[in-house]
């Protein structure tokens, strides 16, 4: 039921690309220009910037993009109420999640999830990806919601919610409002998350892949956290790649801020992570939920 331009005009926002969008959508990049422009038309304010090769959201794009989560959510919820009416749901479900994930995405998730099914008990355990995945193949939990870029034979893996990874610094730092080339990351004091995080493996394929190795990065220290890295960055000159889902209230409050590095970006998909086979009607349920 979510308007179909709407839907256009969230997805190029939430990807902040024309072509990913027409990708995701399956339509054609001139069709997803002609529904923003009959948007931007219907509202008489224009809703992206270019900036080079890529776009921005202007005040009136961020505005729009804020009202279309509630409206995308609203909507959900009222499908998801109506479907569920004459179900009753009862058991025990036990989720791992790797940090960030755990930390800044599943609390929401699960706040509305145990509003619906009181009768369901869920039990979360964090870890990294690493950690999560092996959980899983001892059949310690039911499901994972990961980070990292590898996969295993052993299991399934279904998109679960996109992301992107910044490169962060405190607002007042030096090098703040100015954009980098990569070649600038040899002469940065750094902060990475511990071997083992998805994060970590992530930022590492992507540089490997600008021919940049992490391991000739001045690496100050490695933290098993994003909470520890961001309260560190607070202190200090040191940089450091974090998901953006981590730093939205310091960016709001202007504590910290995203440093821009030329024809560079790190985007991902964070993903649920299955025993391979029919999964069980509770999985299936919180899958359908969370999606």
């Amino acid at each position: 039921m979510f308007d179909y331009r709407l839907k256009v005009f969230h997805t190029v926002a939430s990807r902040l690309s024309f072509t990913k969008a027409s990708e995701e959508l399956h339509i054609s990049q001139p069709a997803v220009t002609k529904h923003i422009k009959e948007i931007e038309t219907q509202i008489g304010a224009k809703l992206f910037d270019r900036k080079g090769t890529s776009i921005q959201l202007t005040h009136s794009g961020k505005i729009l993009y804020e009202h279309a989560e509630k409206i995308r959510s609203i909507y959900r919820d009222m499908e998801f109420e109506i479907s569920q009416i004459s179900q009753q749901h009862k058991g025990k479900l036990i989720i791992g999640a790797s940090t960030t994930v755990a930390q800044y995405i599943l609390p929401e998730i699960l706040a509305k999830f145990n509003s619906y099914y009181k009768d369901i008990k869920i039990e979360l355990l964090t870890g990294n990806t690493e950690t999560i995945s092996t959980l899983l193949k001892e059949e310690k939990i039911d499901l994972g919601i990961i980070e990292g870029e590898s996969q295993s034979s052993y299991f399934e893996y279904r998109t679960f919610k996109p992301d992107e990874i910044v490169l962060a610094a405190k607002s007042d730092h030096p090098l703040a409002h100015k954009t980098l080339n990569l070649k600038d990351l040899y002469h940065l004091d750094l902060i990475f998350r511990e071997q083992g995080s998805g994060t970590l493996e992530f930022i590492q394929n992507r540089l490997r892949d600008k021919d940049i190795s992490i391991h000739e990065l001045n690496t100050v220290i490695q933290l098993g956290s994003s909470e520890s890295i961001k309260n560190y960055l607070i202190h200090s000159d040191c940089m450091a790649f974090l998901s953006i889902s981590t730093i939205l209230n310091e960016l709001k409050n202007n504590v910290l801020t995203v440093i821009d590095i030329k024809n560079f970006s790190i985007e991902r998909d964070f993903h649920f992570i299955l025993p391979k086979g029919e999964q069980s009607e509770l999985i299936k349920l919180f899958l359908r939920f969370a999606e």
